[in-house]
């Protein structure tokens, strides 16, 4: 039996926006959020069905008269239908906070016949709200939570999360010398990279992986430069890696392999095979002992790094003149051998003992 994979939404501040007294009283109150419709038909033809589900405080008192409710809840569903979104269902609890209802968020009355028909993908099914009172009735009952906000989703991050079901990684790295927060998707459409490395240099060169590898990158670390940039550096790739390692998941259907990139004078060669197994070689003789703030002896140790908490096999060359050129043209020929051994290609295994990983040639 194929079980329904249900939305259940909320409504004020996640499909409209929210009023500064909390209640859509009126039609010249109510304001779509933006790009909702878009993502709506997008997940509506995903395969997901729509059941709303509003905390509207006081619904049917002398403060919020029914009819004053049901007018703009009217011309919503109007207008969602109007291009063929539709709710299977909608949930409205009227009840303060104090009644301690079992009907209002984040209890799960309003929801427990889906729980109980036992016909919801429980592993597909999620809520979808502004408030941590919807991400708590998510774990009530056991599914996903989304959490519309700026510091949070938005309905094209959303879509892309449960659409596309895109590889991402998330790695949080806390020691005595740096804390890391680490986030990569190798699936992002228009990857926009964000990274606070402490150097500026250093964050160039990262964002330069990121984008001649096509995958967008969030890096923030907090590190000892008042002693130097080694622990910033190696903790940064240790990091990374783990990242892209989780992302990549069992690596099927994957290139696995990537190569090579001129830099004006400078030529780097870069081999990559995401084989699961750490290993490194690395040739270069830099004329300078630093660049922008970073080290070039932590070059190699930024990459070695990488190849262990990856779990790739890195072979890196690099010839030239100008220091700057040289280090450059590493990180971007690292980014463009990573390019086609992260691309997804299909859903085959790319090795012929069946898996990626451990110690036996694959």
């Amino acid at each position: 039996m194929t079980k329904r994979r249900i939305l259940f939404i909320d409504r004020d501040g996640t499909l409209i926006t929210e009023p500064d007294d909390q209640q859509i009283d009126s039609l010249e109150k109510l304001e779509l959020l933006p790009d909702v419709i878009p993502a709506l038909i997008k997940l509506r033809n995903a395969g997901y069905e729509f059941v709303m589900v509003s905390n509207q405080d006081g619904l049917g008192t002398d403060s919020f008269p029914i009819e004053d409710f049901e007018k703009p809840q009217q011309k919503l569903l109007d207008l969602l239908d109007s291009q063929g979104i539709v709710f299977a269902a909608v949930h409205i609890d009227p009840h303060f906070d104090h009644d301690n209802a079992p009907t209002r968020k984040p209890e799960i009355g309003m929801v427990l016949e889906y729980l109980k028909s036992g016909d919801l993908d429980l592993q597909d099914s999620w809520v979808i709200g502004d408030r941590i009172t919807d991400i708590e009735m998510a774990q009530n009952m056991g599914i996903g939570g989304l959490q519309i906000g700026e510091e949070f989703e938005t309905w094209n991050s959303i879509v892309h999360k449960l659409v596309n079901q895109p590889r991402q990684g998330v790695v949080n790295r806390a020691t005595s010398e740096t804390e890391i927060s680490v986030s990569v998707d190798l699936d992002m459409d228009a990857p926009e990279n964000h990274i606070e490395s402490g150097i500026g240099f250093f964050d160039h060169m990262l964002d330069q992986i990121a984008r001649h590898g096509g995958f967008q990158l969030s890096l923030t670390c907090k590190g000892d430069l008042e002693i130097d940039e080694h622990h910033t550096v190696e903790d940064c790739a240790l990091a990374l890696g783990q990242a892209l390692n989780q992302a990549l998941g069992d690596r099927r259907g994957i290139g696995r392999y990537g190569f090579t990139l001129p830099m004006d004078e400078s030529l780097a060669e870069v081999a990559i095979d995401l084989s699961g197994r750490p290993a490194f070689e690395f040739s270069a003789a830099f004329n300078r002992d630093q660049v922008g703030g970073l080290s070039t002896e932590m070059v190699r140790h930024f990459f070695a790094s990488l190849s262990q908490s990856l779990g790739a096999s890195i072979h890196m060359n690099v010839t030239g003149e100008n220091t700057h050129h040289m280090v450059e043209a590493l990180f971007k020929s690292a980014g463009r051998a990573l390019r086609p051994a992260i691309a997804r290609e299909g859903n085959e295994m790319p090795s012929t003992k069946g898996s990626l990983g451990g110690t036996e040639g694959q």
